[in-house]
């Protein structure tokens, strides 16, 4: 099954394409709604690019600033964005897998395992889906931090930046791509032209610590992800961000803050720490408020821009590293309430 959000203008010549193109893509409609076209128009265009997307749960929290919906595909696997909305910007968390296969020990997906890829249609129709849910705010920044490895679906990732960019506007300095530490695919990305924002998944700068965290630096260690990201800055010119997320008595010592900072002023990259959120499979705490004010003033006394992520959603399983619904009985069903 195609999704229209595919096709390229060329490819829609045939249909009223103006029309079209500028519903789709300026307004972010759906075809139903796009009704500067006929009627049966749009009902043959939903025959031949059905919606690939559907909703299967749809939960708010913080007072309806987070919505997180699950998504059912064709394929009976599940898939979940969440949407946030902050003073300032709107911001959508997009998955671009189902599941994922980098099984890193603090996070639900990772410990629930791999399912499929994601089309580009699947992936943009997250971010259209919010788009339209967030109306009259408009989503100014997409981040690729749901479920599953951004650079492990590389072809899928790039081509929905691309047309989030080109066809919808977004900046690209809005579009932010998480990744683990895939080191080949980062010099990749870095030689695509686009001035995305990347951050790296880090939580650990030994690489015994990080071997036991994220899985994926025995393949590609903290020197070669460092060479990585060398290259990513030295071809964009952008900066990188660090994501660590805070384990009481692993990651958020006296050791740590100091092996953190060499390694983020070796690269002049920002920090972002994450306190680190409940999951069923990953029987450790997160660090204290008071520690993660600790350690994040320790990297600034170090010189290390650092700041803390305001975590978002945990009441409904929708904060960084818990997304994992329960599909076709691979995935572990963590708790949903609406708050």
């Amino acid at each position: 099954m195609t999704s229209i959000y595919e096709c390229s203008k060329e490819e829609l010549t045939s249909y009223r394409l103006e029309q079209l193109w500028h519903g789709l893509w300026s307004e972010a409609l759906s075809l139903e709604e796009i009704t500067t076209i006929p009627k049966s128009l749009r009902a043959d265009l939903r025959q031949f690019f059905p919606e690939s997307l559907r909703v299967v749960n749809d939960v708010e929290s913080d007072h309806g600033a987070t919505r997180k919906w699950v998504f059912a595909l064709e394929d009976g696997e599940t898939i979940e964005t969440v949407l946030m909305r902050y003073d300032d910007r709107v911001t959508v968390c997009i998955s671009s897998q189902a599941g994922c296969a980098m099984g890193c020990t603090f996070c639900a997906t990772g410990q629930a395992g791999y399912s499929g890829q994601l089309s580009v249609g699947q992936v943009v129709e997250q971010v259209m889906f919010a788009t339209r849910a967030a109306i009259p705010a408009r989503v100014s920044n997409v981040v690729f931090m749901g479920m599953g490895e951004p650079l492990a679906n590389y072809t899928t990732t790039v081509g929905v930046v691309r047309r989030l960019n080109e066809y919808r506007g977004l900046s690209a300095r809005h579009l932010t791509v998480s990744t683990v530490g895939v080191a080949p695919a980062i010099e990749r990305l870095a030689r695509e032209g686009l001035p995305l924002t990347l951050a790296v998944s880090l939580h650990a700068a030994n690489d015994d610590t990080r071997n036991d965290l994220v899985p994926l630096n025995r393949r590609y260690p903290l020197e070669r992800l460092h060479q990585a990201c060398r290259t990513w800055i030295e071809q964009t010119g952008r900066r990188i961000s660090f994501e660590w997320a805070l384990i009481d008595g692993v990651n958020d010592t006296d050791t740590a803050v100091s092996e953190l900072a060499d390694y983020a002023l070796s690269l002049g990259a920002h920090v972002n720490l994450i306190p680190l959120n409940p999951t069923p499979g990953y029987l450790v705490r997160g660090s204290s408020t008071q520690r993660v004010r600790e350690f994040r003033d320790a990297l600034i006394a170090h010189g290390v821009n650092a700041t803390v992520r305001n975590t978002r959603g945990r009441s409904i399983a929708a904060a960084c590293g818990q997304l994992a619904t329960v599909t076709k009985k691979q995935r572990r069903s963590l708790p949903v309430s609406a708050g």
